[in-house]
């Protein structure tokens, strides 16, 4: 019966407090007076109770949304730039030993890092060259962490809220641009037509009888309806004439 009971306090006392168990997604690093002394991987393990510590690691992709930043643009134009940066660390004892609080540290450098590439840009780059601008973001953000054995792997531009005066001026912009590009459209109509029109023109000075044709087709197109009194002219007669002589000569 005292064996029992010493087995059972040895277990309580001894083994039970030294059993930890490490997540898939986590890794162990383990702490004797302060020192580290090894890692830990997932599953069930074992360390020194009461002497050993183990802190755990998570090695999955972090998201960590960038709060909104007033930003002046290189041509002076004051902006809100929010965005969204995902990083994940490789070296569960360098995020630990190298930096106190990961997540804030990162979070604080990636405010300054926005504010100070989006400052070197104009407005209309900010807006139409997001790719260019998010992957100079993350390679000084990664650059910047990499002592903390974290890797960012991807920082995107979520949301750039422009001030009102600035939104009626591009609204006054597009509006301006989508005229000129409708009377351009217009002036490029005119002149085809004009172009068609003159080649058309030089067919019937060298064939005359192709217009009276073409008065002909006219004339069928408006008795269509048959709501019209077509009056033929004298001289039209020798017209109808001509064509068929024209068309006799065709047929010879």
């Amino acid at each position: 019966m005292g064996i029992i009971w010493l087995v059972l306090i040895i277990f309580v006392f001894l083994i039970l407090p030294g059993l930890r168990v490490v997540q898939q997604y986590e890794k162990g690093v383990v702490f004797r007076f302060g020192k580290i002394v090894g890692l830990r991987e997932p599953g069930l393990t074992m360390v020194v109770p009461y002497i050993d510590r183990l802190k755990k690691v998570d090695l999955r992709i972090i998201t960590l949304p960038i709060p909104p930043q007033k930003i002046i643009t290189k041509d002076n134009v004051s902006v809100d730039i929010s965005a969204v940066a995902y990083y994940q660390v490789t070296d569960a004892v360098k995020s630990i030993v190298a930096i106190e609080n990961v997540m804030a540290a990162i979070n604080q450098i990636a405010q300054t890092t926005v504010r100070n590439i989006v400052g070197r840009f104009q407005l209309d780059e900010v807006l139409s060259e997001r790719d260019s601008i998010n992957q100079e973001i993350r390679k000084v953000l990664d650059e910047r962490t990499e002592p903390w054995g974290v890797v960012v792997s991807v920082v995107e531009i979520k949301d750039i809220e422009l001030p009102e005066n600035m939104q009626r001026a591009m609204a006054k912009q597009a509006e301006a641009e989508r005229e000129k590009r409708a009377k351009i459209i217009a002036a490029e109509g005119e002149f085809m037509s004009a172009q068609k029109l003159s080649e058309a023109a030089d067919v019937i000075s060298q064939h005359p009888i192709a217009l009276q044709l073409r008065n002909l087709q006219t004339m069928a197109e408006i008795s269509v309806e048959k709501n019209s009194t077509i009056i033929f002219p004298a001289q039209f007669m020798s017209t109808v004439k001509d064509i068929q002589k024209f068309m006799a000569d065709e047929q010879a």
